[in-house]
């Protein structure tokens, strides 16, 4: 299991046990109504507002919600806010490439913020550039494991459009192109699975292993500091922690 798999995975659980409800909708709507502006309000239309609705969907933000941030981006609603997309790159200790996707009404105060976080952390925030070709942007539909029938879940899956379907510990992870994560999501429900989670990922071409416990550290308290931003939407990385280590300092 890859080391961006495992925080991936711990992204997931940190964002639905643990990170208070109303700051992670809050960072879901405003994904949403960035779309909604950009492309309009039909998420047929919009593959961008398509993805950040599965996204909401994917950490049980309520219909309301997801409707009224719609209203924002469209404009339907007076008070809808000016945010703009920025991405900062730059590699954290040991090289590890890290790549942060923030949506922002502030372009000064979010780089301050996140040059910061690199820092105080051992990293350093490079060019635009700097690390994207290491990583590609793909579909990620999770489905638990337990009960489910594998080759059922690669048929639906197939016929949703996907490219892989491969089980990462409890958990089967089906990834695609971006444009047809919407499809795969709707084919894998409609033959009776539960999707645990369905977004758009960086996925690294190439990790580096990091089997020191004070790296990893390092590494994991970066990637914390940086996704409790409340600009920052998502933050990718292609570290590589052994399952003892990653087990050791996350006690």
């Amino acid at each position: 299991m890859s080391g961006h798999s495992k925080w991936s995975s711990i992204k997931h659980k940190k964002g639905a046990a643990d990170a208070k409800r109303g700051k992670l909708f809050s960072k879901l709507s405003r994904a949403i109504i960035v779309a909604a502006k950009e492309g309009g309000p039909d998420p047929a239309g919009n593959l961008a507002l398509q993805n950040a609705i599965e996204k909401a969907r994917s950490y049980s933000m309520p219909k309301d919600n997801i409707e009224r941030a719609i209203a924002r981006g469209s404009g339907a609603e007076s008070d809808a806010q000016a945010f703009e997309t920025v991405v900062y790159e730059g590699y954290g200790p040991n090289g590890v490439a890290v790549i942060v996707e923030a949506l922002t009404d502030n372009r000064n105060r979010t780089a301050s913020e996140v040059r910061h976080a690199f820092d105080k952390n051992d990293g350093n925030l490079g060019t635009s550039g700097a690390v994207a070709w290491l990583f590609e942007r793909r579909g990620v539909v999770l489905v638990a494991a337990d009960g489910a029938d594998e080759d059922e879940l690669t048929l639906a899956a197939a016929e949703g459009g996907a490219d892989d379907v491969s089980l990462d510990g409890s958990t089967y992870e089906i990834v695609s192109a971006p444009e047809a994560l919407s499809a795969v999501r709707e084919a894998v429900e409609g033959a009776g699975f539960t999707v645990d989670s369905a977004e758009l990922t960086m996925r690294p071409k190439t990790t580096v292993e990091v089997a020191d416990e004070g790296a990893a550290k390092k590494i994991l308290r970066l990637m914390d500091q940086l996704e409790e931003n409340d600009d920052v939407q998502d933050v990718y990385a292609n570290f590589d922690i052994p399952e003892q280590v990653l087990e050791a300092v996350a006690v």
